[in-house]
C-alpha cells in the first residue's frame, strides 16, 4: 500500500513538473500591425524599435512579437490580421490609424489595441490606447475644480474631432458656461472670436464709460480710466485644440482677451517648444503625459537607434508592458476578458486605467510661462 501511495505521489509530481516545463516553454504571441511600407513606413519602423526596447526591459523569452504590414489601409489591416489569427494570435497591438480599424470587427476573437486616441465608432474588439479627449478633459476638470473655474467657455473646432470632444464633455460632466464652435479658416475665425467676446459691444460700452468719467472730477480719475481700458467681460476659456492654438489665441488677444486675465487651457500640446517663445500668450495650461519619462525615453531611443523617437513610439513602449502585465494578472491565460476587468497599470506615459474594454489615462497638468514648462500636478 505504501509503495502504491509513493508511486502515485511520484506520478503526480512528475505530471506537475511536466506541465510546468510545457508552460514555461509556451510563447506569449502578440501581433503587431503597423505600416512597414509606403509613406508611413518610418512610423512603423520606430514602433518596432520601441517595442524591441520594451521586450528587452521585460526580459521574458516567452514573448514573441509577430509584425505585419498594414500599408496604412483598412483592407490590408484585415488581411494581415487574418494571417495572425491563423497563427494563433489573439491579441494585436495596432493599427496606428483609426481608418485602418474599419473592417476588424470581422475578427471578433482578436482584441486589437489601437494606437489611435479616437473612441467613437470603433469596432467592439478595438480598444483605443491613445491619450483620448476623455482623459484630457478629466484632467482639465480636476484643475478647474481646484481653482473654482466653473464658467468656462469651451472652444471646439469644426473638425472630425468635434464628436470626440462632445462625447468627452458629456462623459466627464465638466462644468462650463457654453460651447463655442469655430472655423479654422483665419478670416472666419477672427470674426467668430469677435462675436464670442462681444468685442464691438464692449469696445463701445467702454468708450462711452470712459467719456463719461472724463467729464467728471475726482481723485485717481486717470488710474480708473486706465483700468477701464483693460476691462473685459469674459470668463475662463478652454481652448480644446492643438495646432490651431496660436491662431485662436492671437484672435483672442486682438479682441482684448488676454491670458493675463483669462485662463487659457488647451488640449495636450506634447510639450511643443515653439510655444515657449509665445510670451504674449503665457500662461497657457494643458494636460499631458509624464514629461520626465517622455524626455528619458526620447534620449534612450536616440542613443540606441540614432533616430528621434515620437509620441507613437513612446506609447508603443508602454503597450507591450500593459499587455504583458494584464496577461500576467490573468495567470498567463490570454482572453478577451483581461481588458474588461477593472485594472490599473503604471507605464512611462502615466497610469493606464482599464475597464470594460476602454483605456483612459491619469494625466499630469502643466503650464507654459516664463519660458518653461511647469508641472502643476
Amino acid at each position: 500500500m505504501k509503495t502504491l501511495i509513493k508511486l502515485l505521489l511520484f506520478l503526480l509530481l512528475s505530471f506537475s513538473l511536466f506541465n510546468q516545463n510545457i508552460f514555461a516553454s509556451e510563447k506569449i504571441r502578440i501581433g503587431l500591425i503597423v505600416p512597414l511600407s509606403g509613406d508611413n513606413s518610418l512610423i512603423g519602423e520606430k514602433i518596432i524599435k520601441s517595442i524591441r526596447m520594451a521586450i528587452n526591459k521585460i526580459n521574458d523569452d516567452r514573448i514573441e512579437i509577430i509584425p505585419k504590414d498594414t500599408k496604412s489601409n483598412p483592407i490590408d489591416a484585415l488581411k494581415v490580421s487574418k494571417e495572425l489569427y491563423k497563427e494563433g494570435v489573439r491579441i494585436v497591438i495596432g493599427p496606428v490609424f483609426n481608418e485602418s480599424t474599419k473592417y476588424l470587427d470581422d475578427l471578433k476573437d482578436i482584441t486589437f489595441i489601437s494606437l489611435t486616441n479616437k473612441l467613437i465608432d470603433n469596432p467592439k474588439n478595438v480598444i483605443s490606447a491613445g491619450v483620448n479627449a476623455i482623459s484630457q478633459l478629466q484632467t482639465i476638470k480636476k484643475f478647474n475644480d481646484k481653482n473654482n473655474l466653473s464658467r468656462s467657455i469651451l472652444l471646439v473646432p469644426k473638425s472630425q474631432f468635434k464628436k470626440e470632444i462632445e462625447e468627452a464633455i458629456n462623459k466627464t460632466k465638466i462644468k462650463h458656461r457654453k460651447i463655442f464652435y469655430y472655423d479654422r479658416e483665419p478670416t472666419r475665425l477672427t470674426k467668430q472670436i469677435e462675436d464670442l467676446t462681444k468685442y464691438q459691444i464692449r469696445k463701445n460700452n467702454l468708450k462711452y464709460e470712459i467719456k463719461r468719467i472724463e467729464g467728471l472730477s475726482f481723485k485717481d480719475k486717470e488710474k480708473r480710466i486706465q483700468n477701464l481700458k483693460k476691462k473685459d467681460t469674459l470668463g475662463n476659456i478652454i481652448a480644446d485644440f492643438d495646432e490651431n492654438l496660436k491662431s485662436v489665441a492671437t484672435s483672442l488677444l486682438y479682441t482684448d482677451v488676454s491670458s493675463k486675465r483669462i485662463t487659457y487651457i488647451t488640449l495636450n500640446q506634447w510639450f511643443d517648444e515653439s510655444l515657449l517663445k509665445e510670451n504674449s500668450l503665457h500662461p497657457i495650461y494643458f494636460p499631458s503625459i509624464n514629461k520626465v519619462n517622455y524626455e528619458l525615453f526620447m534620449n534612450d531611443f536616440k542613443n540606441v537607434y540614432g533616430l528621434d523617437g515620437d509620441q507613437l513610439s513612446f506609447l508603443s513602449y508602454d503597450l507591450i508592458g500593459l499587455v504583458y502585465f494584464l496577461i500576467y494578472e490573468n495567470n498567463f491565460n490570454i482572453s478577451k476578458k483581461i481588458f474588461y476587468k477593472k485594472n490599473k497599470f503604471k507605464g512611462k506615459i502615466g497610469i493606464f486605467e482599464i475597464s470594460k474594454n476602454t483605456i483612459t489615462h491619469q494625466l499630469n497638468f502643466y503650464s507654459i510661462e516664463d519660458g518653461k514648462f511647469k508641472k502643476i500636478f
